[in-house]
Parts: structure tokens; sequence; C-alpha cells
């Protein structure tokens, strides 16, 4: 089987990116969500990424045009799943909102098409149990930029197919990706560990043991991370880093509980970039305000 269109859902960081690097590697690509302003944002995203690119000597204005040909938004979940071979969820790690999701796109799609979700914790036995292909369901788990980071985390459930996964691999490799296979397990292999760094980086913060540019900047150039936990907090969002952490913290137990200073930030309503505060302040550009 063979990969031929594409729909992602959910027009979020994570949403918006994915569709970028779909319609990059020339997939016809349709991004669903339920806000038109968000699906305007994300096109003048890709757009705006695409322009980067080409500054950088990453891409070409032909690659450009052939982006921007490929990828087509629409509020329209029912007829793009039937379009569709692949169709990638990327809501928010909301179990019922997820739920809605598959449920409605296997209601829709072709026997053929493979539901896979971008979740971070969610058991792919579950989001499968929520539809009638189960074999055909799996996590697909991109990272943040998505356009900038080379893994895709391939998680498979209890009933997931060889075949499936063999599929998501050579799609995924189509996306300029690189992949893993990983087996269920709460929050796989990468979740699990970036969870715990940038926990534990809340817990320095909040003891006071160097100011949130210093612990950055030390794991930065001691440890070689392309970015400070605390910036990559900011990034993902404080909420959905919280949301893990309490999902580990339940399932694996107590070396996950989270650091009072995310819980209070976040009753804050400091999520980080997209709510314009986060550990750090932000202009309305989402570039770091020094301090």
């Amino acid at each position: 089987m063979k990969i031929q269109k594409v729909t992602v859902v959910g027009a979020g960081v994570m949403g918006r990116g994915i569709a970028y690097v779909s319609a990059l590697a020339g997939l016809p690509t349709t991004l669903i969500d339920v806000s038109e302003k968000q699906l305007l944002a994300a096109f003048e995203h890709a757009k705006k990424t695409a322009d980067k690119g080409i500054q950088r000597g990453k891409l070409t204005e032909a690659e450009k045009l052939k982006l921007l040909d490929h990828l087509h938004t629409s509020k329209d979940l029912e007829a793009a799943a039937a379009a569709s071979d692949l169709v990638i969820e990327a809501v928010p790690e909301k179990r019922d909102l997820k739920q809605n999701v598959l449920e409605t796109a296997d209601a829709h799609a072709p026997e053929h098409t493979i539901l896979a979700s971008n979740t971070s914790t969610i058991s792919p036995t579950e989001l499968g149990s929520f539809t009638k292909r189960p074999e055909r369901v799996a996590v697909m788990h991109f990272f943040n930029p998505v356009h900038k980071m080379r893994l895709v985390e391939i998680v498979r459930g209890l009933e997931t197919s060889d075949e499936t996964v063999h599929v998501i691999q050579q799609v995924s490799e189509q996306m300029g990706k690189e992949t893993v296979e990983v087996n269920e397990f709460p929050g796989f292999v990468t979740s699990r560990i970036s969870a715990l760094v940038g926990n534990e980086a809340f817990h320095m913060l909040q003891e006071g043991v160097a100011t949130a540019e210093d612990i950055d900047k030390a794991i930065k150039l001691g440890l070689n991370f392309p970015m400070g936990p605390l910036e990559l907090g900011d990034l993902v969002g404080l909420d959905a880093r919280l949301n893990n952490l309490k999902y580990l913290h339940e399932t694996l137990g107590e070396k996950y509980r989270p650091a009072p200073l995310l819980e209070q930030y976040v009753k804050a309503g400091r999520f980080g970039r997209k709510s314009g505060k986060g550990v750090y302040d932000y202009t309305e550009q989402g570039e770091l305000v020094k301090k």
C-alpha cells in the first residue's frame, strides 16, 4: 500500500507542522480544524516557514510552490477522511477529543485507510478500540518543530499490524524523517525522558539553583541539547507538559510527580509561547524577550 493523500486533524503547532512536511513531500494534504482562524494562521505559517527555508538555502522557490499547491485546509473532516489513505490526528491531549476525531474518521474513511495519532502519552491500543480497524491504528509521534526534528516515533498497539507499521515507516521517510519502532508502554521512549528532564529543571528553578537562562544554557552547552528544557517547555506548552507529567505520575509512579512551580505557572495561565508568557516572556511575534 502506498500513501497518496493525507489528512491532518488539528491546526495547532504540531498539526500545522505535520501538514507542512507532508505537503512538502509532495503528498496532497488537507489540514482540518474547527476554527477558520486557525486554518488561515496555519497556511500563513507554512508560507513564512518556507520563506525562511529559502533564505537559508534549505528550500527552493519551486519547492515552496509545490508545498503550497499540495497544502489544503478544510473544516470538513468527513469529506477529507473519505478521500484519504492516512489520517493523522494531532488535536490536544484530551482522550474524549481524540476519540471523537478517530470515530468520525473511522466512520467515513475507506477500509484501507490508516488512522494515526500524534499523541505523546495515550495508549495506541485504547485509541484503536475507538475504531473498527484497530489493526490499522498506531501512534505516529512527531517532534516540535516538525520541519526541523528528524524523528518519528512509531508506537504499535496490541492489534497494530506489521503492514501498518511498514506503511508508516515508508511515508515518514518520504517526509524526510527517520523512525524508531516502540512497543506500547506509558510515555513511550522520548516522552518519559523529556518529562523527567523538564520536570527536574522546574525543581531547580523552584529551589533557586540557578536562573532559568543559566539552567537552559548549562543543559545546552554542557549536555549538547539543541534547546534548554525550560525553553522547550514554553515551546510545547507548559499545560501540555503538566498533563503529560500527571499521566506519567499516575501510570509510572512518584518520580514523575509534577514540580509545584510548574503547576503554579499553569494555574496562572502561563502556558509558554502560545499565551505570551511561560518561564519566559514573549513579544507579540513570539520571540523571547531577553531579561
